[in-house]
């Protein structure tokens, strides 16, 4: 006789007994989950709904912890790298080239080799200018991805095949009161090592796009708004902790080169094959201080103005500064400050961004503290330039929180659709502006968009 037919199963499903269990967790749910187990989610249309869109939720969460683990490491990693370096000096490195690979405004940064286990690392040697005062600053904080990670410090000779620029020996300081002054061709210097190699500063960025931002502006621009998301991330988790804050000068803001994975940015040109690199935040002053470290008679002025009773807070003052300096437009510390007069330098419209730059701007610079943008604020304000909702989307429909959810929802779905057709093709590896778009809409809610908009386009 003919045996019963069993029930089906779904592709990847282990037998199950037909008890009911607990219902599982939306962050569970795989393709190969039970369909035992799923049926207890599709009672209706709402729940199925729901089940999709807690699924998208889940795995925009997973897909921006891994690109993040790509991009800077396991945590576990680089805290045994911190443990294995601890004691180490120039011995234990190799020098990968002997003139620096940058220069910022308080230290020079040098190529090196490190072996651990078994692989070859490519790490940082910072040696600090005599004018850095900002190291017991930074070991102190947290790490992440926009903040220079320090995994050892030493003193020591500077080694014979290191060439600083200048005269190091007059340059260079005695570490303590004991000790006597260095020979100028082998001084003591305090080093850090940093896992970030940078390659330029922001300043030199600047200074050598003024081309590109002239023949596509709207590349440029659009770079421009990361980097600046970039920093607003680093400046928020600063902060948070409440230990320091950042130093935003142009100078002192490290650009890392960041491989741009193939599949990314696909029909759009990249020109002089400029791609979007990490900024780091290099430089810090404690939180408190009203002032900070000055080189310059320009920096002094600007402390001045920070220190005058009715200064504006410093981050959002000087990142409004820096979004004219990224555009090449000049602007006056006193412009800034509001000192000579009420009208801020014209931002040309040059692309489809160059309108909320101009908007952020004006609302990070205002001269009434609290109708300035804060950090938070310039962060979202940069997400909705960058991916949206644009203006557009409220040509033909009243701007409302249940239109704004809708449009969350569908643009979470295209994008986890994109990163599948990505990852098809050879290669397709997401990357530094993949990962910010994900932390975008793996917390965005038609709340916040509504209020962002109403800034940004009102």
């Amino acid at each position: 006789p003919k045996k019963p037919l069993t029930k089906s199963r779904s592709l990847g499903e282990a037998w199950s007994s037909p008890q009911k269990g607990p219902s599982p967790s939306l962050r569970e749910l795989t393709f190969g989950t039970a369909d035992g187990e799923l049926g207890q989610l599709l009672h209706s249309p709402a729940g199925v709904c729901g089940v999709l869109l807690g699924c998208q939720a889940a795995t925009l969460a997973r897909l921006s912890a891994r690109i993040q683990e790509e991009l800077v490491g396991l945590e576990e990693q680089q805290q045994l790298l911190e443990a294995e370096l601890v004691g180490k000096r120039w011995g234990a490195l190799r020098i990968l080239e002997p003139e620096p690979c940058c220069e910022s405004g308080d230290a020079w940064y040098f190529r090196v080799g490190f072996t651990f286990g078994h692989s070859q690392l490519e790490l940082a040697a910072k040696v600090p200018k005599p004018c850095c005062s900002s190291l017991g600053v930074q070991s102190s904080l947290g790490p992440h991805c926009s903040i220079q990670r320090l995994l050892c410090r030493f003193t020591d000779r500077l080694p014979r095949e290191l060439l600083l620029p200048g005269n190091p020996g007059e340059q260079s300081q005695s570490p303590s009161r004991q000790e006597p002054a260095c020979p100028t061709t082998h001084p003591v210097l305090q080093v850090l090592i940093c896992a970030e190699v940078p390659h330029q500063t922001l300043a030199d960025f600047v200074k050598g796009s003024q081309g590109l931002h002239r023949t596509s502006p709207g590349h440029y621009e659009r770079l421009g708004c990361l980097l600046l998301l970039q920093l607003c991330l680093g400046l928020e988790h600063l902060q948070g902790q409440n230990v320091g804050q950042g130093d935003l000068s142009p100078e002192k803001l490290l650009l890392v080169q960041c491989p741009c994975p193939p599949g990314s940015q696909r029909g759009q040109k990249e020109p002089l094959g400029l791609s979007l690199p990490r900024l780091l935040i290099s430089s810090f002053f404690r939180a408190k201080e009203k002032r900070r470290p000055c080189s310059t008679s320009q920096e002094q002025d600007w402390a001045k103005g920070l220190a005058a009773p009715t200064s504006p807070a410093a981050d959002e003052l000087m990142l409004g500064r820096l979004i004219y300096q990224i555009l090449h437009v000049d602007i006056s510390l006193e412009d800034a400050l509001g000192f000579r007069s009420n009208r801020l330098p014209e931002i040309p419209s040059l692309s489809i961004y160059s309108a909320g730059l101009r908007r952020l701007a004006t609302l990070l610079l205002h001269r009434d503290p609290s109708r300035r943008a804060s950090i938070p604020q310039a962060r979202s304000i940069l997400q909705v330039l960058l991916w949206g909702p644009r203006q557009e989307l409220f040509a033909r429909s009243r701007k409302t929180l249940p239109l704004l959810q809708s449009w969350v929802e569908v643009k979470r779905a295209l994008l986890l659709l994109r990163f599948a057709e990505n990852s098809a093709r050879a290669g397709g590896r997401a990357g530094l502006e993949e990962w910010l778009c994900c932390q975008y809409f793996q917390e965005v809610t038609e709340h916040t968009l509504y209020q962002v908009t109403q800034d940004l386009y009102d």
